[in-house]
């Protein structure tokens, strides 16, 4: 499994770089899952709905299940948030996992950076953050950088560096 994450400040674009480059991946035979760091609480459920009442009820995991597709929730209100390599290993197996967000965790991230909009690069020599993708240079020529306006260039760094490979299981 390929691991690669994007990273950048609010309003930067990681969403809309991810939405562009997951259909050129799958385009390319790969199959994508991607998983996405917030900092506010969020619900996929609705009120109302059985499985928020099961939820409401009590019930420590949901699933809710149709012919399509499936979801699991877990309610884990008095624990730190979840480990991000637990969670990976929750993932099916897959060719590329995106993720979008968790800045801590060590794996490959392009920073997706708008100079802009005025915020400093997250991208230091020798870290996490392996390249710039941004729509005009950066403050820092040293940076490594790729257009964000070409989904496919990123698609192509991202499938040539093999060095961030994990075993699937």
């Amino acid at each position: 499994m390929r691991i690669f994450g994007l990273v950048g400040r609010s309003g930067a674009g990681k969403t809309t770089l991810l939405e562009k480059i997951v259909p050129i991946l799958r385009e390319r035979g790969r199959r994508v899952s991607t998983m996405k760091h917030t900092h506010h609480d969020f619900d996929i459920d609705r009120p109302g709905k059985d499985s928020h009442r099961h939820r409401a009820a009590g019930a420590d995991q949901v699933m809710v299940v149709c012919g399509r597709r499936w979801a699991l929730t877990t309610e884990t209100p008095e624990t730190a948030e979840p480990d991000i390599d637990a969670l990976i290993g929750e993932m099916a197996p897959t060719d590329v996992l995106l993720i979008e967000g968790f800045h801590a965790h060590s794996h490959p991230k392009i920073e997706v950076h708008r100079p802009s909009l005025g915020h400093a690069l997250m991208w230091r020599p020798g870290g996490d953050v392996v390249a710039v993708a941004c729509d005009e240079p950066p403050i820092d020529a040293a940076a490594p950088t790729l257009d964000l306006n070409s989904p496919a260039a990123i698609v192509d760094f991202i499938l040539d560096d093999a060095r961030w490979d994990r075993a699937s299981s």
